[in-house]
């Protein structure tokens, strides 16, 4: 039975601003795990609740805007970047019966599009700040975001021409015998690749490159504005995961345990991996991240779509 739409909203809301404000805990201590040393182990059992003790130091940071920026536009941007994240879940369905509006039938081009949308936010971000290091990361978050998103969307092709629909309820039902991940691993690498690159995470975050640029784009931010980019940044790692879970993964879909729990852990496996290589791997030039997208993953997106179109074309009847 679908529960109403305005419970699945606000719990939606509640869960990923939840799991954003605990994956700043989580992925501390995972890395302090990988790496051999101590993560936040001082606030509450395990320091847990050293999100809580940073939530609160936020929120009583002062909240300063820079007399040289542009004021309207410096507010503007941090809630850009966190409402376009937030409103991708809208069409991401947890279960067969969880899903705000799952049966979108553009629901895979409507996350494509706020994803588009977000590159508004750290360029909007890095503009009105009216700093010299802050608009180097937002051109560089520019550049970076739109090259990427090219070969996102190219990648999931192979997905709708499997599925043969946009709707993301369908493309995990079509999951039914076998995990898209088998017959579409090339475009799952190109996706799982431009997501990274997407959200900005290590080893893709040029533009928060701290060796070169400050903290790029929200180098002025303070307070509050700076905790959304900050939170946006963990959902979009969420986001991510559940859109591979969703896509390549067969979604909700699993044995004996129920659903919802299926979804989790399999979104719950792909963070702890973003995780693990943020420990893993060193930062490239920001040349060399520009030239792994166009001349490798580019021509990579393309072959699986035409090899995907040829298997499709020979298994067609008649």
């Amino acid at each position: 039975m679908t529960a109403p739409v305005p419970v699945i909203i606000g719990v939606t809301l509640v869960v990923l601003l939840g799991l954003a404000t605990f994956l700043t805990w989580f992925e501390r201590r995972l890395l302090g795990l990988w790496q051999d040393r101590y993560g936040p182990n001082r606030v509450g059992p395990g320091g847990i609740l050293q999100a809580v003790a940073d939530g609160i130091k936020i929120l009583f940071k002062q909240d300063w805007i820079p007399p040289f920026a542009d004021r309207g536009v410096f507010v503007l941007a941090p809630a850009i970047g966190m409402m376009t994240v937030l409103l991708s879940f809208g069409v991401v369905p947890v279960t067969a019966f969880w899903s705000i509006a799952g049966d979108l039938n553009v629901g895979l081009l409507f996350v494509l599009a706020m994803m588009g949308m977000g590159v508004y936010g750290v360029v909007l971000a890095g503009w009105a700040s009216n700093s010299k290091y802050a608009l180097l990361g937002g051109m560089r978050a520019a550049a970076q975001m739109i090259s990427y998103e090219v070969f996102m969307g190219l990648s999931v092709l192979g997905v709708v021409m499997q599925a043969g629909s946009f709707t993301m309820r369908d493309i995990v039902l079509a999951q039914s015998g076998l995990w898209f991940v088998v017959p579409q691993a090339l475009g799952c690498a190109v996706f799982t690749l431009a997501g990274i690159a997407e959200t900005h995470r290590l080893p893709f975050d040029l533009p928060e490159g701290e060796n070169e640029l400050g903290a790029g784009f929200h180098t002025e931010y303070s307070g509050m504005k700076f905790g959304m980019f900050f939170l946006a940044e963990y959902a979009g790692v969420v986001l991510i995961s559940a859109l591979l879970v969703t896509l390549y993964l067969g979604g909700w879909q699993g044995p004996l345990l129920p659903s919802a729990l299926w979804f989790a852990l399999k979104t719950g496996a792909l963070v702890c991996l973003f995780i693990l290589l943020r420990a893993a791997l060193p930062r490239p030039r920001y040349d060399q991240l520009m030239a792994l997208g166009w001349k490798i993953l580019l021509p990579l997106s393309l072959i699986n779509i035409a090899a995907t179109g040829a298997i499709l074309l020979l298994h067609a009847p008649g």
